[in-house]
């Protein structure tokens, strides 16, 4: 069967090679400049007419496979908003071509290196090396958001603090680029650029939330927003709302100290059979082997993996409050 699958994999890598190759003779062969040719001025015309937003639009090659796979799925927008919010110079294309790279390592060092009557782990070992490069955006992800969340609430209080001295709202944003660290300098230096070239604000803060995902930017935008269309004074609500921010924080730090027996014994309870498996397989292989070799062993530990993980995802789902 693992030989089977790893021929399968090398034929599927070849046709793939094979065909970006000869796209690529075919792209820039002859034939292509006889085309030109011969539908004359018209196409000139046409290529001089979108000449200028091809330079912005054009991304990512639309005829290779990887592109088209993520259109098929739809899931080029979710990738380029996670990679955008990592803050990752990837494209879509690109992370999942690091997986696929990655996947085929790992199945080729699995079948290289594991025992014969263990190669059928070859391709586990390959989806686990697969995920890495989409787990390390989500990891650059989760990060990027938090530093951002940390530094937020001392921003509302400087564009305050700015406009209580006579500056006005964009400026205070685009003063905030040189106050404070990344990723929040960056993300309102981009807010006000956006509005500096043309971008009405409201859109402008709209997409901030879109890159930002939290609660506190939601807050943040529909105060602004609001005091546009009613009046009032924005320096006095930016600052009560730092002051809710902060009160958000203690309250979160409380709790997180409160669950932290819960979430220790759900770590404990999915750690324990991991550890014994471990210990097992170093002191009575031949006993370990049935889960490998056998069918209803291959069953029974897909099972058992089963329901680790839900019961390790409802531990974590009681003890994870949102304030």
């Amino acid at each position: 069967m693992g030989t089977f699958l790893a021929m399968a994999i090398g034929v599927w890598i070849a046709a793939l090679a094979i065909w970006y190759m000869l796209s690529n003779l075919l792209r820039n062969s002859d034939l292509g400049k006889i085309k030109s040719r011969l539908v004359g001025s018209q196409k000139k015309t046409e290529k001089l007419k979108k000449a200028g937003p091809a330079l912005i639009e054009v991304e990512e090659d639309k005829t290779k496979v990887v592109f088209r796979i993520l259109h098929r799925f739809e899931l080029g927008v979710k990738l380029r908003t996670l990679l955008e919010q990592a803050g990752l110079k990837w494209t879509p294309a690109k992370l999942v071509n690091f997986c696929l790279i990655a996947f085929g390592a790992g199945f080729g060092a699995g079948y290289l290196f594991l025992p014969s009557q263990f190669q059928k782990l070859s391709v586990l070992c390959g989806i686990i090396l697969g995920v890495f490069p989409l787990l390390y955006a989500m990891r650059m992800r989760s990060s990027r958001i938090h530093k951002f969340e940390e530094l937020f609430p001392d921003s509302l209080e400087f564009v305050a603090r700015s406009m209580r001295a006579g500056h006005a709202f964009s400026v205070a944003m685009e003063m905030i680029h040189k106050e404070f660290q990344e990723p929040l300098g960056g993300e309102f230096r981009r807010v006000f650029e956006e509005h500096n070239l043309g971008l009405p604000l409201e859109i402008a803060l709209e997409k901030l939330a879109q890159r930002m995902p939290l609660l506190d930017v939601h807050f943040f935008v529909s105060a602004v927003m609001l005091q546009k269309r009613t009046g009032g004074n924005l320096a006095e609500i930016l600052d009560k709302l730092a002051y809710v921010i902060r009160e958000r924080f203690k309250l979160r730090g409380r709790i997180k100290a409160i669950s932290a027996h819960g979430r220790m014994t759900g770590t404990a309870l999915t750690l324990i059979p991991v550890g014994v498996a471990v210990m097992m397989f170093w002191t009575s292989p031949d006993y370990i082997r049935f889960f490998f070799l056998d069918e209803t062993g291959n069953y029974m530990m897909a099972g058992a993996i089963f329901l680790q993980v839900i019961g390790y995802a409802i531990i974590q789902k009681i003890v994870t409050i949102e304030v």
